[in-house]
């Protein structure tokens, strides 16, 4: 336990040392901070492009933003910044295999295990500040502007699109401990998540994939319950520690 707290430390040092926390903090502060702005001056924007719009047929009606419209927006915003943490921290593993820093440690004697433990801690931990500092930051806004309680199932919604993100970090670490490359990580992710959105597309299918969590819109709008989501969240949730186990395992047996 000892030697896995310290690894751990090493790695957040890392992180803090390259300014991955610092960017992942400034990314998520933005996205936070847009979801309410672009909600509050899409009424200015349609204002000012109204007499364009009537140049082409289109009329322009009065709006009236709710909190609603921020949370469409935060729905829409998050799958970008989940992209932009992974470009961030794709390179978690492949950057020691070209510089050779993890036979250093696995040489004092450093379980193998513990460094994917490690290491995938402190990408959940990162993900788990950016993604509910963007939370907090809209419901701030939010509050202050309009009423949130016009949004339903709200936790649970953003609940989901966490666990969704978490699922994403065990792929990280598993297609990090299959490639030495990040173009291989990244091909991985993608690949993943696309044959789960095709497989999204199948209406028998579609609630047990973990991309079914990612539907927060519907949730907010009640035309979802939550109840509807508890198949993808049990699957994604045994499908993520599965990933971590084949992770481990292929790590051990890897040669650095």
């Amino acid at each position: 336990m000892k030697s896995l707290l310290s690894f751990t430390k090493k790695e957040l040092l890392e992180q803090l040392r390259s300014g991955k926390i610092l960017l992942v903090g400034i990314l998520f502060t933005v996205f936070g901070i847009m979801n309410p702005a672009i909600a509050k001056l899409t009424p200015w924007l349609l204002e000012t492009l109204k007499d364009s719009l009537a140049e082409s047929g289109m009329s322009v009606t009065e709006i009236t933003v709710t909190a609603m419209d921020s949370w469409v927006q935060f729905f829409k915003n998050i799958p970008m910044g989940l992209i932009a943490f992974i470009l961030i921290q794709c390179s978690i593993f492949t950057k020691e295999y070209s510089s050779g820093t993890l036979v250093l440690a696995l040489t004092k004697g450093l379980p193998r295990v513990q460094v994917v433990v490690a290491k995938a801690t402190v990408l959940m931990a990162l993900w788990s500040v950016g993604y509910w500092l963007c939370f907090g930051i809209t419901y701030a806004y939010n509050a202050y502007y309009w009423d949130n309680s016009i949004a339903q199932n709200l936790l649970f919604s953003t609940l989901c699109w966490w666990i969704f993100g978490g699922f994403i970090i065990c792929l990280i670490t598993l297609f990090s401990t299959c490639f030495r490359s990040t173009s291989g990580v990244l091909l991985g992710i993608g690949g993943t998540v696309f044959a789960l959105y095709l497989l999204g597309l199948l209406p028998k299918v579609s609630r047990f994939v973990p991309t079914a969590l990612t539907d927060g819109t519907s949730l907010i709008y009640g035309v979802k319950k939550s109840e509807d989501f508890l198949p993808a969240l049990i699957i994604t949730a045994a499908i993520g520690f599965f990933t971590l186990f084949v992770g481990a395992s292929v790590f051990n047996k890897k040669r650095l």
